[in-house]
């Protein structure tokens, strides 16, 4: 790859030069609390002009958390599981929302998370579930519509914008941390050809078009190289023609 940053630029001109709006979604997981990286997304999103969207873990979620949310236009609010705790077998993939438990035990863990994130948060909570992990089991997908869920986040492109329980499914698709291996950021080149990806596959009828291509982070384990990608990432793509970026309330309608 050349440039990647000049690659991205030439795919962001193919969407214009088609008459086409490049649409982009920030998800940021695992926020429990006030902290200086919080901050740090949050007031790169309000200098940037990008709406955050924070998934939130509600058995740890603080007062304080929703007062710095409250300080920021621009930020909503989803439901990261409940406590992002791992049920599944030693020698399977990390889930917490799998169906390894009864879904009365997942359900009311669900509720419990629901009714406090809403308490704390108010109208800046939307009912969407973005799972631990990004894995979410058959059965317990199937019941979130019955329980009030307007949304579901998971990664990788979407098969259908609406399921057949009226469930809006809206993906991220680029993550900027090496989690399996420095566990720090991926590198510019590995980040944007992830973006590159999924922009040119929407744009060509590979991909749902009408899905925002989604940058997940993780504000809790950001070394400084993630940090100068994401405000660098936002600030550049804001700038061109056509792009646009959208806040949950938006991207789940």
């Amino acid at each position: 790859m050349s440039d990647p940053w000049t690659e991205l630029d030439k795919e962001l001109d193919a969407w214009d030069a088609a008459g086409l709006e490049a649409t982009f979604w920030l998800r940021d997981d695992d926020a429990i609390a006030d902290t200086a990286s919080l901050r740090r997304l949050l007031q790169i999103g309000r200098d940037t002009g990008t709406p955050v969207c924070l998934a939130v873990i509600p058995r740890d979620a603080d007062g304080e958390l929703a007062r710095a949310v409250a300080d920021f236009e621009d930020v909503m609010v989803m439901q990261h599981g409940w406590c992002h705790a791992n049920h599944a077998g030693p020698d399977e993939k990390k889930f917490e929302l799998g169906d390894h438990r009864p879904q009365k035990v997942i359900a009311e863990e669900l509720a419990r998370g629901d009714a406090r994130l809403r308490d704390l948060f108010g109208a800046r909570y939307a009912k969407v579930l973005a799972p631990p992990w990004n894995r979410i089991g058959t059965s317990t997908a199937a019941g979130l519509a019955g329980l009030g869920y307007r949304g579901l986040s998971v990664f990788g492109p979407r098969h259908k914008s609406v399921a057949a329980d009226g469930m809006v499914r809206v993906n991220t698709h680029v993550d900027i941390i090496d989690w399996k291996g420095s566990r720090g950021f991926l590198g510019v080149e590995r980040v944007i050809a992830q973006a590159l990806a999924h922009l040119e596959a929407r744009r060509t009828g590979a991909a749902d078009a009408s899905e925002p291509t989604g940058l997940i982070t993780h504000h809790l384990v950001h070394d400084d190289e993630c940090w100068a990608f994401i405000g660098t990432f936002a600030a550049r793509t804001h700038k061109h023609r056509g792009v646009r970026w959208l806040g949950l309330t938006e991207v789940f309608s």
